[in-house]
């Protein structure tokens, strides 16, 4: 622990992975610094909690921020400050905006829109279709890139993968896991 912290909340009870439990924090420079009886630290402010409930921030692993494209419904400021504001401290943004996300272009463009803007940590899954099925293992493991996403009922542009030669094609792709939604578009028609 740094012999000084910015921050001392005291006495609430703190979710932890051993369950909850009473318990100091230390916080410093926005990151917590120890957990448990801190005792006497310099701190530039202390508070008590005693009463209220600490909770780890919370990773929204879909979210749909509509930037670029349709920034009148919300972009990635707006909507990584609302999620802050919710206690969510990480985001993964989905890939169906306009254009979709399904290049290292567009996935580069999307870090640039939120460099400065975002107000939590943030990355953002490429599009899986089945002109760009043999990239993925590429851009999957691009900085920044939460993963794939593979849409198999109607979305965004592109982003339809809706036969099994094109599914099998995206799965033989990468490495890492892909998240997918798994409508029959035949049906969905």
């Amino acid at each position: 622990m740094p012999p000084s912290v910015d921050l001392v909340p005291r006495s609430g009870a703190t979710v932890t992975p051993g369950g909850l439990v009473e318990a100091d924090l230390a916080i410093s420079e926005g990151r917590i610094a120890a957990i448990g009886p801190i005792g006497e630290i310099a701190a530039a402010e202390e508070i008590q909690i005693r009463g209220l409930t600490v909770l780890p921030g919370v990773i929204d692993t879909q979210v749909h921020f509509r930037e670029p494209g349709l920034t009148h419904k919300e972009d990635l400021a707006s909507g990584t400050l609302a999620a802050i504001k919710g206690g969510v401290t990480t985001i993964f943004e989905m890939p169906n905006t306009t254009p979709p996300t399904t290049t290292a272009e567009a996935l580069a463009d999307k870090l640039r829109r939120a460099e400065g803007r975002a107000w939590c940590d943030h990355a953002f899954f490429v599009g899986a279709t089945e002109e760009n099925a043999e990239e993925l293992r590429y851009l999957e493991q691009l900085p920044g890139c939460a993963g794939v996403k593979m849409f198999m009922g109607s979305s965004t542009g592109t982003l339809l993968v809706g036969e099994d030669e094109g599914v099998e094609a995206v799965l033989r792709s990468g490495r890492r896991r892909i998240a997918v939604h798994s409508e029959d578009e035949a049906r969905l028609r």
